[in-house]
């Protein structure tokens, strides 16, 4: 049964990295007529809005036996109170985290070139592990290792077309994989303690608020730009933020962090797809070879070793 939960984790990932590529064409399309921290406000409330009422209809249906755990039960009020508490905490930690992270990235990308900014953000999946066993001390096998190794190489052939040099917007970018991979170890965390869901809602919440107080400050927001990308923002909202996020809320649950983090840093995979598919976009034999060693990290790390004696 625990197997099966972990596969079915790591398929929910896999579904969650093929949306976010995806994403990147709608993303793309959208800044031809609205500032990047003003899109990714309006996303935000689409996100929030669209889980927020998931989140309702659910705890409504689910609601009373949480809050009044029948006598004897091992869910007591207590629990109930903590777990409730842990949901909105984890929420607006999430949030925190992925908001900042995107601001980053969007602040790094202006210096740096789309290539190079892919290719670091996805570092996320070499320092989840690493945060891991330094903060939490929590061990990885060999096999899981190698996996990562080999996933920076795919990444690195699939991103990175000319020298390697860090530059002020790589560094910025640079903050912004370690940010992502503080929000993949926040979702981890919280995911045990509180409602994936309702979790998934206050993130956007809290996302939401950030983002418009920082499009307000450092942009000139209207709704003329906001109905002009309506499409990729109801795309990027609804299917890329609300559903995306929230799978990954719910996947995580039942999953490894790190192995997490390897599965989703395929959405750099699915936006090349996407790019070729949608954008008429042509990969080249670096990228496709970049695809495929990228693949071949994911299968690495699904492979079972066998346990040794005690």
């Amino acid at each position: 049964m625990k197997k099966n939960r972990k596969m079915l984790g790591n398929l929910l990932l896999l579904l969650t990295a093929v949306i976010w590529g995806t994403a990147f064409v709608g993303q793309r399309v959208g800044m031809d007529s609205i500032e990047p921290i003003t899109f990714n406000a309006a996303r935000m409330w689409l996100a929030a809005a669209a889980i927020g009422l998931v989140a309702f209809l659910t705890g409504k249906k689910s609601g009373p036996q949480e809050e009044k755990p029948a006598a004897g039960s091992a869910d007591t009020r207590e629990k109930a109170q903590e777990r409730h508490k842990n949901t909105i905490i984890g929420g607006i930690c999430c949030g925190s985290f992925l908001t900042a992270a995107s601001l980053f990235q969007q602040m790094g990308v202006v210096y740096t070139t789309a290539g190079k900014a892919g290719f670091i953000t996805a570092m996320y999946m070499l320092l989840v592990p690493i945060i891991n066993f330094v903060l939490f001390k929590k061990k990885n096998t060999w096999l899981v290792w190698t996996g990562v190794l080999v996933g920076v190489l795919g990444m690195y052939l699939l991103c990175i077309t000319d020298g390697f040099s860090l530059t002020y917007g790589d560094t910025l970018v640079c903050i912004c994989a370690l940010l992502f991979s503080g929000h993949i170890l926040c979702c981890d965390h919280f995911v045990q303690l509180g409602n994936p869901i309702r979790i998934s809602a206050i993130q956007f919440a809290t996302a939401a608020v950030i983002s418009s107080v920082a499009a307000f400050l450092v942009e000139e927001p209207s709704w003329q730009k906001i109905v002009s990308a309506a499409i990729p923002i109801l795309y990027c909202g609804i299917v890329s933020g609300g559903i995306g996020y929230t799978l990954q809320m719910v996947a995580q649950k039942y999953t490894d962090p790190t192995i997490a983090s390897l599965l989703m840093s395929l959405e750099s995979v699915f936006a090349v797809i996407a790019g070729a598919i949608l954008l008429g976009e042509r990969m080249t034999a670096r990228e496709l070879a970049g695809c495929v060693i990228m693949f071949a990290a994911i299968v690495l790390v699904q492979i079972p070793l066998p346990e040794r004696r005690r």
